[in-house]
């Protein structure tokens, strides 16, 4: 019975680490640098014009997606999922 408790509790502990990773600004920003990169990279590769100027709409677009998605999910627990 304690040996269960203790996993739970472990499990508990990992799923609360991972919720606090899926929302923090660490991420969002490892995955706005990335997202830059690899634009950047790509717009080189097929020869586009001004690759790190261009690379940073798609990286904005994500940042205002980000930003915005927390409107929206509040809206939609308050709307129609408490429903």
């Amino acid at each position: 019975m304690v040996n269960e408790l203790e996993q739970i509790k472990d499990r508990n502990k990992r799923v609360e680490a991972d919720k606090a990773w899926e929302v923090s600004k660490t991420r969002r920003l490892i995955i706005v640098i990335m997202t830059y990169i690899i634009i950047v990279i790509f717009l080189i590769l097929i020869d586009a014009p001004h690759p790190w100027l261009n690379a940073l709409v798609p990286t904005v677009g994500f940042i205002l997606s980000t930003l915005t998605l927390q409107f929206f999910k509040r809206l939609w627990l308050k709307q129609i999922y408490n429903k």
